[in-house]
């Protein structure tokens, strides 16, 4: 083991270095929280691959292959489904924006009186979204150290909770795209051809397991239904993937260089059931199906390429966390606290602090990311708690800002209260994993945002044209992170 455990620390070190090395590039805010919006369609297609394909997407879309077979790969796919539409439809007009969080861009669409209840429904699902992929360290250093899971937790958080505070999002950045390419080469190149070749082939593979295991629709109708619904849905509206569209130096760049990243994302769905169908021939008895992708390379990869594959699945793992961590601590800092204090708008001559303080938070968030990661146990749970959060409160009154423009700044803060409090309150009813809590929530929040949108006086005309404006990027100046209200 004594290969593989350097690879591993190497590949640790590396990380470190790039935070250091991230830290002098960040002199302003929009360096430290979006790379200076300058980013090129390879750096910007690989980080933003790297972070929709986190833990879940390796260790979980693995385990799902090893139970279903190859319909395991659709909730992967419908991550890249959502990364598509995105890039396609939205993200052009996200990017010319130029604000930092989703509330912001409420607060300009509706005029300034979304930002404190929309800011603290995004804060809970960016927390619990680093909180998950944080617990997933505890299965890698497992495998490779033998490590406790506090242990684990503690080393693989601090890591990434290091190199995000050194150098924000510049860290997170080149990072990710070292990570990107770790991952790739450790997953579709190696365990891929490796895993089925082990398996004996494909032949084999329908040989020895039932004709469900390559229906693509075995997974299930409704199980399918809720994917799409929960993460194509997810991916449009999240912060930590609108984050990664602001940094996008051209509106050329969020949409191509983000349909490459969607198109990754469906070839390494099928990837991960392919590898978990082939794990399933090997050891058709596993306790966990969550075990199939650890214990597959324990076993079967030689010296070198296991420790390499790890090393992916860590990538894998710290880009999702990363990215994650960096989004909780700007909606802490930007959409929460400072408005809570009745912060305006900074100086261009106190940029710096801005960027102290955007480092604190994001110090201040890893430690509580770590210790509610140590103190939580099951994982499915919590996601699924912030995904339904994320798209039964946030989801219509984003879309609806884009796309209707007779919503109103009441219809908005009346769908983010009802459907936030009817997912919540039907997953106490239904059960944490039910879907009938995100079904009826959603289908709440959009009766709110219509009724009450049609009941109120329409936007004002100022705000709807301050609006029109920063859509087609006339207007927006680099540092215009406050609502439009604060300057009418």
């Amino acid at each position: 083991m004594a290969v593989d455990y350097t690879v591993i620390v190497v590949y640790l070190a590396g990380m470190l270095a790039m935070g250091w090395w991230g830290m002098r590039r960040a002199k302003s805010k929009s360096d430290f929280l979006v790379a200076g919006r300058r980013l090129g369609p390879v750096m910007y297609s690989g980080t933003m691959a790297a972070i929709v394909l986190g833990g879940a997407s390796t260790i979980g879309g693995v385990g799902l292959g090893y139970q279903y077979g190859l319909s395991g790969a659709w909730m992967v796919f419908t991550i890249g489904l959502g990364l598509l539409a995105l890039s396609v439809f939205f993200s052009a007009r996200i990017a010319r924006l130029k604000v930092y969080t989703v509330s912001e861009m409420l607060d300009l669409r509706y005029g300034g009186r979304a930002g404190v209840v929309s800011g603290i429904v995004m804060w809970a699902y960016t927390l619990m979204l680093a909180v998950t992929s944080t617990i997933a360290y505890a299965t890698i250093f497992d495998v490779l150290f033998d490590m406790n899971r506090t242990l684990a937790i503690v080393l693989g958080g601090s890591i990434v909770v290091a190199y995000s505070t050194l150098g924000g999002m510049w860290s997170i950045t080149l990072t990710d795209m070292v990570q990107f390419v770790v991952k790739t080469i450790g997953v579709l190149l190696l365990l891929l051809p490796i895993a089925v070749v082990k398996a004996g082939g494909f032949s084999e593979m329908r040989a020895k397991l039932p004709t469900g295991y390559f229906d693509p629709l075995g997974i299930g109708g409704e199980t399918i239904f809720t994917y799409v619904l929960i993460y194509t849905f997810g991916m449009l509206i999240g912060q930590d993937i609108w984050q990664r569209v602001f940094t996008a130096g051209s509106d050329r760049t969020a949409k191509w260089g983000g349909t490459v990243a969607g198109t990754y994302c469906l070839v390494y769905a099928v990837a991960g059931a392919v590898i978990g169908t082939a794990a399933k021939v090997l050891y058709p008895n596993l306790g966990s199906p969550d075990d199939a992708f650890a214990t597959f390379v324990k076993d079967e990869l030689p010296v070198g390429v296991r420790g390499l594959v790890l090393a992916a699945a860590l990538a894998a793992v710290m880009s999702t966390s990363s990215g994650a961590l960096i989004a909780c601590a700007t909606v802490a800092n930007n959409d929460i606290w400072s408005r809570l204090r009745g912060a305006v708008r900074r100086e261009d001559d106190e940029e710096r602090d801005e960027v102290r303080g955007n480092r604190a938070f994001i110090l201040v968030m890893g430690v509580a990311v770590i210790v509610t990661a140590i103190a939580l146990n099951n994982v499915v749970e919590a996601l699924t708690v912030a995904y339904n959060l994320l798209v039964g409160g946030l989801l219509v009154p984003i879309l609806g800002g884009l796309l209707w423009k007779r919503g109103t700044a009441q219809g908005a803060l009346a769908s983010v209260i009802v459907g936030g409090l009817a997912v919540v309150g039907l997953m106490a009813g239904y059960g944490i994993l039910a879907n009938e809590p995100v079904y009826y929530g959603l289908l709440l929040s959009l009766a709110a945002y219509v009724t009450v949108s049609l009941a109120t006086p329409a936007t004002d005309a100022a705000v709807l044209a301050a609006w029109r404006d920063r859509l087609a990027g006339r207007g927006a100046p680099e540092r215009a992170s406050e609502p439009v209200a604060a300057h009418q």
